[in-house]
């Protein structure tokens, strides 16, 4: 496959690491002579043509990149509402959804691409493999702070909210130990708890709630009780957004939107409400939220993202379209992309970290 046009594209939610990519790509890709198209907004860029944000799809050039290495966020822009397959159109004076992709497929040939990167989680890895079907070749790079994909040994971008959440602990440490208060942080993580374990062990938390071991209040209360007993009258709990007590389901912030995920939420502040009246302290809650997203990228992640970058032009140079860039410590290395979405990457219930956090004191609520 000869290469002369490529572009590249973001998809999903924002997270650190996203222009480190973007610059390698297109720094690696100039250096064999090929143009580069950033496209906007993910996939809204290819389905409409005249489609404008204040990002725009525009040729890209290595000056373009040049300082791009420590931003956060994206320069292309991002979007988790642009799937062809269920993009929101009006039809008959109503918003419905509806498959697009035929255009995208239209557009990429009028703007003479000859191939995409694809830079998202597993939700744009599963668009990219259909679009691969209709006749677009593509080369995907992992992108997902919640580290929820088992194909590669790690993500760019989950250091990086790894740390803001430890940083956020730390602090709320602090005034929780001087106001004698039971401390809730709600951090990222809508099926994996890797977000929350990470920050739980490194930022001292007492206890952590994780999707992937559904909780019972009694056992928090017992640890809570159990260090004012000993002479701590607070406590740090930290909860993954997805987490859920047993038998229950996860919370949600109202019905699914059109052309979006349904919206997690409030479990911080459902545990809250669970805990105060059980406990003779206050008990208040934070939601991290979008913190975890922004900010400058940890070292770690603009290396990962860099080399993420660099293999992908590789891939496509080597004609291996239909694949994702994957760590596999401590090459980079091609994974079918329908490999890299066939199973997700969760935390091991009873693995050898979950075991280290109960070693060091941390309840899970079980």
């Amino acid at each position: 496959m000869e290469i002369r046009r490529i572009g590249v594209m973001t998809g999903g939610g924002d997270c650190p690491g996203l222009n480190a990519v973007i610059r390698a790509v297109v720094i690696a890709a100039r250096a064999r002579g090929w143009e580069v198209l950033g496209i906007e907004d993910a996939t809204s860029g290819l389905v409409d043509l005249d489609y404008r944000s204040p990002h725009g799809n525009r040729w890209l050039t290595v000056d373009d990149v040049e300082r791009t290495l420590a931003r956060g966020g994206t320069i292309l822009g991002t979007s988790n509402r642009s799937d062809p397959f269920k993009f929101v159109v009006e039809r008959d004076g109503r918003k419905v959804e509806a498959d697009v992709s035929d255009r995208v497929v239209e557009n990429f040939r009028k703007l003479g691409l000859d191939a995409l990167v694809s830079i998202g989680g597993d939700g744009s890895m599963r668009i990219a493999q259909r679009l691969i079907a209709k006749g677009i070749p593509i080369v995907g790079v992992p992108k997902t702070i919640d580290q929820d994909l088992a194909a590669t040994d790690y993500t760019f971008g989950h250091q990086t909210a790894v740390q803001t959440a430890t940083d956020a602990i730390d602090r709320l440490q602090d005034t929780a130990e001087s106001h004698d208060r039971v401390m809730l942080v709600e951090v990222m993580g809508r099926d994996a708890g890797w977000i929350a374990l990470h920050a739980a062990i490194a930022g001292g938390a007492h206890a952590c709630l994780i999707p992937e071991i559904p909780y019972r209040i009694a056992p928090i209360v017992d640890k809570v009780r159990a260090r004012r007993a000993a002479g701590h009258p607070y406590s740090i709990i930290v909860v993954s957004e997805g987490a859920h007590p047993a038998g229950g389901a996860q919370s949600h912030e109202g019905p699914r939107e059109l052309g979006a995920m349904i919206r997690l939420g409030g479990i911080a502040d459902r545990v809250r409400r669970e805990l105060e009246p059980l406990l003779e302290l206050e008990v208040r809650a934070t939601v991290l939220g979008h913190l975890q997203r922004g900010g400058s990228p940890v070292q770690f992640d603009r290396i990962l993202g860099t080399r993420f970058g660099v293999r992908a032009v590789e891939l496509l140079a080597e004609g291996k379209v239909g694949h994702m860039v994957a760590l596999r410590t401590p090459e980079i290395v091609a994974v079918p992309i329908a490999e890299a979405v066939a199973r997700p990457n969760l935390v091991d219930p009873n693995g050898q970290l979950v075991a280290a956090a109960r070693a060091v004191g941390i309840c899970f609520g079980d």
